[in-house]
């Protein structure tokens, strides 16, 4: 078995696409996927398969959300050794990782878009003015925004249009709590 994390992407935003946890954790329990937990209310399900290939269940979950609540999500699915690779490779999470920054390595301030696809991040560049700051991983974007992501330019739009592929994008909080749960198995 290989204990899986999934992101759904835009729901129970704005009162479109609206998924009660219980029930999405009876949808994923339904697809035979096991010890499925919910976390916070935005789509984030930790669960075990035996399945070996995340981009499988993606598509299974994304058919069987469309089948029973009526609409298309996104569901992005990665492995709870990915997530430990992506939080031992933020450059902005390490200590001095912004200098002349006087909130260095605040997690309030830091976040990660995850690609549903890989794309080729390396002729990316910021868009002009703004603190944001942007680095590449494995199939993600770390982001630092000292003013707030809600006023970054770097949101799921920008790098959509720019990379030609979803994106969804968490809180460092929430990557390390996933995680956790991933990992207390």
């Amino acid at each position: 078995m290989t204990t899986y994390i999934s992101m759904l992407r835009a729901i129970n935003v704005g009162g479109q696409k609206k998924i009660a946890m219980d029930a999405l954790r009876g949808l994923y329990a339904g697809l035979g996927l096991g010890g499925v937990q919910t976390y916070v209310q935005s789509g984030n399900v930790v669960f075990d398969s035996a399945e070996p290939e995340a981009a499988v269940l993606a598509g299974r979950i994304e058919a069987h959300i469309e089948q029973s609540f009526g609409f298309s999500v996104l569901v992005f699915v990665r492995s709870a050794p990915y997530f430990q690779r992506i939080i031992a490779a933020n450059p902005f999470a390490k200590a001095g990782a912004n200098p002349g920054s006087t909130i260095q390595g605040d997690p309030a301030k830091l976040h990660v878009t995850f690609l549903y696809h890989p794309a080729d991040l390396a002729s990316l560049s910021l868009p002009t003015a703004g603190d944001d700051q942007f680095s590449p991983g494995e199939g993600a974007v770390y982001l630092f925004c000292p003013n707030g992501y809600g006023k970054t330019r770097l949101s799921n739009d920008f790098f959509e249009r720019k990379l030609k592929v979803p994106a969804t994008t968490r809180n460092w909080n929430t990557v390390n709590a996933l995680y956790q749960l991933a990992d207390r198995r």
